[in-house]
């Protein structure tokens, strides 16, 4: 009996333990998987890129002064030759003998850097609006376009008169200069400031073209230099097709550089429009499928 209950205890003992081998040898379960937290969708916008680049890239601050500077180191040989003039044939109505010298410039995107408006309006996937633009331009708060203050400095000390040839509508007057003398141009009186609206008279202004006010300035200044971030402020665009205005460029191309200075604008502008058809009323999708299709390889 005694052996009997021994042998019967050394199997119980076996067992148990090979049970307890099993259980501690027994792989550790897998742990269950997380669910991925997936990043918010950002929303899609066409001006995204040329606004970042406008304001954050080193590239465009040194476009803009070379713009400038390039037009600065020319002042002195267009005062002194009296044959020096800016205007088209079609704008120079008046003789520019014995008048005194001036520029005409733009406002927005080529002395005023406007992209914060552009940023709200990406961040609100927003178009652009009279109204929102007004309230922005009643803030004041625009930047200048870099190198564009120390070229009017260096005008101003040369006796020439600035002329500021804006779409702006011309009510906004006063604070526009009060904007622009806020990041260092010289004050601008009120006659310097010819904003959408403002009368001309013996022309009649087609819509938003700048060509009455042209030649407005024309019977009263000799136009040393024009400035601006649209074919438009050159010159009348007629036709607003791409084949057109590459047209009505040529015969200037030489004063590219010399008596016309373009500053990249890369957001807006008829150059966008001429890409459909100028519908504005057309979809953003369908805008955007008739600029795709605009593209070469």
């Amino acid at each position: 009996m005694t052996r009997l209950r021994s042998a019967a205890l050394v199997l119980a003992l076996s067992a148990a333990l090979a049970g307890c081998q099993t259980v501690a040898e027994a792989p550790a379960a897998a742990p269950a998987p997380q669910p991925v937290a997936s990043e918010p969708a950002v929303p899609a916008h066409d001006n995204l890129n040329a606004t970042a680049w406008v304001q954050s890239s080193v590239e465009a601050r040194m476009a803009h002064r070379q713009a400038w500077r390039s037009a600065e180191r020319l002042l002195d040989a267009a005062i002194a030759d009296a044959s020096w003039d800016a205007l088209s044939p079609t704008d120079r109505i008046a003789p520019v003998a014995g008048l005194p010298p001036a520029v005409i410039v733009d406002v927005d995107e080529t002395v005023l850097d406007n992209s914060p408006y552009q940023v709200r309006l990406i961040r609100e996937d927003g178009r652009f609006e009279d109204a929102t633009w007004n309230a922005w331009v009643d803030e004041a708060r625009a930047t200048a376009v870099a190198g564009a203050p120390e070229f009017a400095q260096a005008a101003a000390k040369r006796g020439i008169t600035m002329i500021y040839l804006t779409n702006r509508e011309h009510a906004k007057s006063a604070v526009t200069r009060r904007n622009l003398e806020a990041v260092g141009f010289p004050p601008a009186a009120e006659s310097q400031f010819l904003g959408l609206g403002v009368e001309t008279p013996g022309c009649v202004p087609k819509g938003s073209d700048k060509g009455c006010r042209r030649q407005f300035v024309a019977q009263r200044y000799r136009v040393l230099m024009q400035f601006g971030d649209q074919l438009g402020d050159f010159v009348s665009v007629s036709d607003n097709a791409l084949e057109a205005r590459a047209t009505q460029l040529q015969g200037f191309d030489a004063w590219v550089g010399q008596r016309w200075f373009m500053l990249a604008n890369p957001s807006y502008g008829s150059w966008e429009s001429a890409l459909y058809g100028n519908d504005r009323s057309l979809s953003r999708d369908a805008q955007r499928a008739a600029k795709r299709a605009a593209l070469r390889d």
